[in-house]
């Protein structure tokens, strides 16, 4: 039944159609709107994106800028000033190693003395004294007494009349160091002779002529001592040794001191080969090498082309006179015993790994040095035998030398300062103690390292430029992470090479002095007494005294080469042991140990650290 107020069937279907109709309309609209905001979206992802982007290329240019800005600074450094590495720009970078020699040692403790007062607020009544040097005269030093001549009057009063000489204790004294130069004696040995009398058929009889260095016994093995020793200890060259001689009334040609030198190193050569061979079996052996000029000869020498080693100069002789050069840069390796405490120097024609190669030949044991592809090969070929480990300072100098992304260099400098800590604090622990240590604080410190390489890799394809100073440090430690951490299994492996390589100081000071080698025999011949004098300074001998004695001894028909060794000869012979440099180094280890220790307990304490 139907009524004022009720719909119709078709009205109410008309009514839904155009709710239908509406509903439609708001679906369409919102669906237009879901898609302007999806557009927009996009549009947002699309600009995030591509402010990523031009975030990474800032950083990119940043690095790029810093890059060239660096070598710019390079090239400054290089044209004006004395290229050096011993400089800190940051005092919570690790402190560069001057290394252990007495040249660099007062500078380094200067310099690290001023750093630490530079970050460290000490009170007055806490900072420590300047060191004052002891210029007293040792004990060892001969002392004569002499009275002063004293005037007659001064011994008569004209009150009281002769005055009472007091007794010598209440004297005044006065220490005055005398020097005498060295002087030249000829010592003339005569030889008696004898003969039957009345029967010239028994000849005549003399004392046996002992074995000398020259015919006719012409000099003495203190000569050739102090040619060795002024020209591989003092780096003088024969023609400053020439003057030196004069001084004191000989006036020796250049070729009778190199005819010295000479006869010396065929006297020599078989303690040094005794030398070498203890070096070879030491479980640990460092080794580094520096160039040396070589000379070139017109014509070659006789070779034997069977031995590898000849084959090797005969080939960049051959070269070398081909093209007409007048020189060729040769190398000095030096093969260090950790173990057994001897240096031995070896001449080379080139850096072809010859030289290393067929020192380690026979080799079993760690061997330690740079990241050299000729050391990889070596351990390569030897199946196993060898093991390598790298030097820790190549991969820090790397990092400092870097100058883009200082928030990443930062932590890196500062895990690399930790782990010279660790070692400072293992360095008188006994073998056991150390691995232990080595372990338990250095090993957590390693880990960290290779989760940030982990991470730094992506960094590395996106942000860090991978042909920056940075990103090749980085690459670099990545790439050698065994051999640098391989200290970490063995105690007796350093944790870094540079106790080996200032020992190419050594050679660099003599460089710039005698300038060149004239042969290869020359070459090797230096090679020879650098390793003499070298091994005696490292056990802290007088090398004068120990080179005429070692050549005294050799002369003699000595065979008994331990005894010769630089440490045995040493406790034998206290008298000639440079106790100056022993007491220097000691207390130079100890402000060094003390310091390390007050940084170390400043870092546990939670100093803030910049950036």
């Amino acid at each position: 039944m139907n009524d004022g107020t009720s719909l119709t069937k078709t009205q109410l279907l008309e009514l839904l159609a155009e709710k239908n109709s509406a509903l439609e309309t708001l679906a369409a609209d919102l669906s237009s709107k879901d898609a302007q905001i999806e557009s927009h979206r996009q549009e947002i992802r699309s600009l995030d994106s591509r402010l990523q982007e031009m975030q990474a290329e800032l950083e990119k240019a940043k690095a790029e800028v810093a890059g060239w800005k660096k070598a710019y600074d390079e090239l400054i450094q290089q044209r004006f000033r004395n290229r050096s590495e011993r400089y800190i720009d940051d005092p919570n970078q690790l402190r560069l190693d001057f290394g252990d020699t007495d040249e660099a040692a007062d500078a380094a403790e200067g310099l690290a003395d001023a750093l630490e007062d530079q970050y460290q607020e000490v009170p007055a009544h806490r900072r420590k004294k300047r060191r004052r040097t002891d210029e007293s005269f040792p004990d060892y030093i001969p002392r004569y007494e002499e009275t002063a001549e004293i005037d007659e009057a001064l011994k008569h009063c004209a009150k009281h009349g002769e005055r009472q000489l007091l007794p010598k204790e209440m004297w005044d004294k006065t220490s005055t160091l005398e020097y005498t130069p060295p002087k030249a004696l000829v010592r003339v040995t005569l030889y008696p002779k004898y003969a039957c009398a009345g029967a010239p058929e028994c000849g005549i009889v003399s004392p046996e002529r002992p074995t000398s260095l020259v015919e006719g016994n012409r000099y003495d093995t203190s000569v050739a001592a102090q040619v060795i020793t002024g020209k591989y200890g003092y780096h003088l060259p024969l023609y400053r040794q020439q003057d030196y001689f004069a001084s004191i009334g000989w006036r020796p040609s250049r070729s009778t001191l190199y005819n010295i030198l000479a006869q010396s190193h065929f006297v020599l050569e078989p303690l040094l080969d005794y030398f070498k061979r203890l070096v070879q079996g030491d479980s640990v052996v460092a080794t580094d090498e520096t160039r040396v000029t070589l000379l070139v000869p017109k014509h070659l020498p006789e070779l034997d082309l069977e031995d590898r080693r000849q084959r090797r100069i005969h080939e960049v002789l051959s070269e070398a006179i081909a093209s007409n050069k007048p020189s060729i840069s040769g190398r000095m390796w030096v093969y260090r015993g950790i173990e057994v405490p001897l240096n031995v120097f070896d001449f080379t024609v080139s850096r072809h790994r010859d030289g290393p190669e067929l020192f380690f030949d026979e080799y079993e044991g760690t061997l330690l040095g740079d990241c050299w592809s000729g050391f990889e090969s070596i351990v390569a070929a030897s199946h196993g035998k060898i093991q390598r480990a790298a030097c820790n300072a190549h991969a820090r100098r790397k990092i400092i030398e870097s100058q883009a992304y200082p928030k990443d260099r930062r932590q890196w400098m500062l895990w690399y300062q930790e782990l010279f800590d660790i070692e400072d604090e293992a360095r008188n622990l006994s073998p056991e103690q150390r691995l232990a240590l080595r372990r338990e604080k250095a090993g957590p410190i390693w880990d960290s390292m290779r989760e940030a390489l982990r991470e730094a890799e992506e960094r590395i394809r996106n942000v860090i430029l991978p042909k920056s100073d940075f990103g090749k440090a980085l690459q670099y430690v990545r790439n050698h992470l065994e051999p640098l951490t391989r200290y970490l299994d063995d105690p007796k492996i350093p944790f870094d090479n540079n106790e080996t390589e200032q020992l190419m100081r050594q050679v660099a000071v003599g460089r710039k002095n005698w300038l060149f080698h004239g042969s290869v025999r020359g070459g090797e011949r230096a090679a020879g007494m650098l390793t003499l004098v070298s091994s005696a300074w490292r056990s802290e001998l007088d090398v004068w005294y120990y080179v005429k004695d070692v050549l005294d001894a050799l002369l003699a028909g000595e065979t008994n080469y331990e005894r010769r060794l630089p440490w045995t000869w040493k406790e034998s012979h206290p008298e000639h042991v440079r106790e100056h440099r022993v007491i220097e180094r000691k207390e130079r280890t100890e402000r060094k140990r003390q310091r390390r220790a007050r940084r170390r307990a400043h870092r546990t304490r939670g100093r803030p650290r910049d950036g």
